[in-house]
């Protein structure tokens, strides 16, 4: 099937490891200019090798998001070199262990909205022009289960994905009218580094194996998972690279679930 996706270009924060890795190496299969993110030298390398052995053209952007001046490199970086940013992928983002309210303090709360929230709103504001200028812009953020379900562990983490599906709900309203959708794709119990992390992470708290803790985790905190198992970081960048496509031009404002029927509600 052609998406439509073919000397298109999309920048993918966040985009040298787990989903965001994947979802650049699968707009690259589909023929798409791809600009990749992130803080680490050696990881954002070894990412752009693997996108160019698959014939990709990549540009690898070392940015902290948290910095005005990142952002405006990363953006002036992709469209010197591509000439166009038609897709925007948020995907940059941190969680911080199985942490409960009352250990966290303000400055916890504080950097985990600069990274997920705020270097959202940065990047966003930043490509909005190019994309109005060329009349087309798709735009697709990564939020979590945990914005529309979350747990009782990490609240700041699951507010900072509830403010990206409703930032994205608000933006889809903003710009349709202007070629631009914006829409979100919310990933739940996929096996990313990240989530990986966390269940070394909760396995040593506990002193359990982490084969003990990823099933602990599955059976506690998501009992709705009806296909019982992880999500993969492929399954999920099939989602995002749909919503850029051609044959999603009608779908505006929404929240895709890739979840695996863990949210329980309709």
């Amino acid at each position: 099937m052609n998406l439509g996706l073919k000397d298109k270009t999309a920048l993918v924060t966040g985009g040298s490891k787990g989903i965001g890795k994947a979802i650049a190496i699968a707009f690259a299969k589909e023929g798409t200019n791809v600009v990749i993110c992130g803080r680490g030298e050696e990881t954002l390398k070894e990412a752009a090798a693997e996108i160019e052995k698959l014939g990709g053209n990549v540009l690898a952007v070392q940015a902290d998001l948290t910095k005005q001046s990142d952002v405006e490199h990363l953006v002036s970086s992709a469209f010197d070199r591509f000439k166009s940013i038609d897709i925007l992928v948020n995907n940059a983002g941190i969680a911080s262990g199985f942490d409960d309210f009352e250990t966290l303090d303000i400055e916890a709360w504080q950097h985990i909205f600069d990274v997920n929230v705020f270097g959202t709103v940065r990047v966003t504001k930043a490509v909005i022009p190019f994309m109005k200028k060329a009349g087309f812009g798709r735009i697709i953020n990564i939020s979590s289960e945990s914005g529309l379900q979350p747990d009782s562990f990490m609240p700041h983490y699951n507010a900072s994905k509830a403010a990206i599906i409703n930032f994205s709900k608000s933006l889809s309203k903003a710009y349709a009218a202007q070629g631009i959708l914006v829409n979100t794709v919310s990933p739940a119990f996929i096996m990313t580094p990240m989530l990986e992390n966390l269940l070394k992470d909760n396995a040593k708290q506990l002193n359990i194996t982490y084969e003990e803790a990823t099933q602990q985790f599955l059976k506690e905190n998501r009992p709705h998972v009806e296909v019982k198992r992880p999500g993969t970081v492929d399954e999920a960048a099939s989602a995002v690279v749909y919503l850029a496509s051609k044959q999603a031009s009608f779908i505006n404002g929404v929240n895709l679930r890739v979840d695996g029927g863990s949210v329980a509600s309709i």
